[in-house]
């Protein structure tokens, strides 16, 4: 997915709404969320979920995810990186109107943010949506709707399409991406109803619990929507519409909330400020919890191993369990202060004690090498994955997991170098001419 603007520098000197901070106590922000610049433990989450969607690709088309026993299953576990993207969205988009909302001020400008993602969005999109059908959807390329369909996102709500799967052939993961366009659309219109609804809080802490309470009904709306997908009959169609992933983006947004609210609480140590500490100087216990949602994941409670398919029942468990698993991966990077010192080198022991490990790993120069290509990554591993599979003559569900996801990784890798430096920085720049905040 798509990367994610930075937000204003963090507040300095006392918290506002509070008393003001002692000249004896520490620095804020060494102690407090960061909520501004660039956050590099979020960029290596997302660089962990462009690689977890890429194996969990290669591992279905050669039928080692959908193989029994424990090996198949995590495989196919691997597609919890959809929620974690999800929420990373949420944690970083919303952050914004999260902190609008508990000063009581008005939120950001909706004309300049839309522009900044559909810039950020569509021109790389652009380019592997054309290759993809003038390779592999030709009979359909002297059709305006098929075309505009997939150009702008929309064909996941052909409710009969042409195609099989989640998309066109070389397209099938971008059903996500539409997803998260939707949620870019909707989500001034979410901050404006949240923030309305937080403003009839008296302070900043009733402000705070309204903001969260509004954003658990967004996800049991999310739960909701499991039932016209289901009832009278089924519509594995939906699973690709936004309101069935809703739960997964307001999962980060609460963690936005969270952050900014814990600058704003009033009092030297209030809860919110002691829950942050306690979470970020935990992530050993959230990444275990973090993995017993991957591994129900891993097993029947959650439905088939293919996207959309199970009951009602099982799909509910699976939404449950995408938001508890990208919950607790996020939440200790989320909530962590703003680093003072680069990242300790992965030799050193130093580097694996208390909670460092994860800002050793989530920092580290492969990471942040793989969050600057990560888009590129998503676009292109269906092009490169099924290219590769045709030229060594394999069928679906045949192959060697280990012989594929090499040769498919490296070829995605510089693809996504390329479209990062030729298209993605380009476009970034020139879209920077326009809007200016």
């Amino acid at each position: 997915m798509a990367p994610t603007p930075t937000a204003p520098e963090e507040p300095t000197g006392a918290p506002s709404g509070g008393a003001r901070t002692p000249s004896s106590a520490p620095d804020p922000a060494l102690v407090l969320p960061q909520v501004s610049g660039r956050h590099e433990s979020l960029d290596g989450i997302r660089a962990m979920a462009a690689m977890m969607v890429l194996v969990f690709h290669v591992a279905t088309e050669t039928g080692d995810s959908l193989a029994p026993g424990v090996v198949g299953g995590l495989l196919s576990a691997f597609d919890l990186a959809v929620p974690l993207f999800f929420a990373l969205s949420g944690v970083l988009l919303y952050r914004p109107w999260a902190r609008a909302a508990l000063s009581g001020v008005r939120g950001p400008r909706a004309r300049p943010y839309l522009w900044r993602r559909a810039a950020r969005v569509f021109p790389a999109y652009w380019l592997v949506a054309v290759v993809a059908l003038l390779v592999y959807s030709q009979e359909e390329i002297g059709s305006p709707r098929y075309w505009w369909e997939v150009l702008s996102l929309t064909f996941v709500f052909d409710t009969d399409p042409s195609w099989v799967g989640t998309g066109p052939y070389g397209l099938g993961q971008m059903w996500s991406l539409s997803v998260e366009v939707s949620f870019y659309l909707l989500l001034p219109l979410f901050g404006l109803v949240l923030a309305l609804w937080a403003r009839r809080g008296g302070d900043v802490d009733a402000r705070g619990r309204r903001l969260l309470t509004g954003l658990l009904v967004l996800a049991v709306l999310g739960l909701a929507a499991l039932v016209p997908q289901f009832y009278p009959e089924p519509r594995e169609y939906m699973h690709a519409w936004l309101p069935r992933a809703m739960g997964l983006f307001a999962a980060g947004m609460a963690l936005a909330v969270l952050s900014e609210w814990a600058w704003r609480e009033p009092g030297p140590d209030g809860p919110v400020r002691r829950l942050c500490r306690t979470i970020a100087a935990s992530p050993g216990l959230c990444w275990l919890v973090a993995g017993g949602f991957l591994a129900l994941n891993a097993t029947d409670a959650t439905g088939g191993r293919f996207i959309g398919s199970g009951d009602i029942w099982t799909s509910a468990v699976d939404s449950l369990t995408g938001i508890g698993f990208a919950f607790f991966v996020i939440a200790p990077a989320a909530l962590a202060p703003r680093p003072t010192s680069p990242p300790l080198p992965l030799r050193r022991l130093s580097a694996w004690r208390g909670g460092r490990w994860l800002d050793t790993l989530l920092r580290h120069r492969v990471c942040q090498f793989l969050a600057r290509i990560s888009y590129g990554v998503f676009l292109w591993q269906f092009m490169v994955l099924y290219l590769w599979r045709d030229f060594t003559g394999q069928e679906i569900f045949t192959g060697s997991f280990w012989l594929d996801v090499v040769p498919v990784t490296l070829g995605t890798i510089l693809l996504a170098m390329a479209t990062h430096r030729w298209v993605e920085e380009p476009c970034r720049r020139w879209s920077r001419k326009f809007f200016r905040t």
